[in-house]
């Protein structure tokens, strides 16, 4: 059995995919890409700032799912500039407490809507 996860505190899909799924005892979540969910754009052209609202759409998504940053148990990451790893991974690494979740990253080509930065979670979730 599966749960749609939704939420109007992030971004909508941006195609026909669903934000989060729970099934079991995970959540798997879409890649979220750093989108005003108020206005649907992109929240700035700067990568950490692009970073800094990915990391607020996950919680939110986790949330809508009963869920928190201390769940997640895999992330990844999708650059579309290995330059920017410094830059991500700081901010990424301030939004986690205690045990990282494992993690991935990955150079893209290119990301939805401009985006510089995109990641996704897997979370344990009750």
């Amino acid at each position: 059995m599966k749960t749609i996860i939704t939420t109007d505190k992030a971004p909508r899909p941006v195609g026909p995919y669903s934000m989060a799924v729970r099934t079991g005892g995970l959540l798997y979540t879409a890649g979220q890409l750093g989108m005003n969910p108020e206005t649907g754009r992109m929240i700035s052209d700067s990568v950490k700032e692009q970073a800094e609202q990915v990391m607020r759409n996950i919680s939110e998504v986790l949330a809508a799912a009963g869920a928190t940053l201390d769940n997640v148990v895999k992330t990844t990451i999708f650059l579309t500039d290995m330059a920017d790893f410094a830059a991500v991974n700081e901010i990424y690494g301030s939004h986690f407490t205690g045990d990282y979740p494992a993690r991935s990253t990955v150079a893209v080509k290119e990301l939805p809507a401009g985006g510089k930065v995109e990641i996704e979670v897997i979370a344990e979730v009750s």
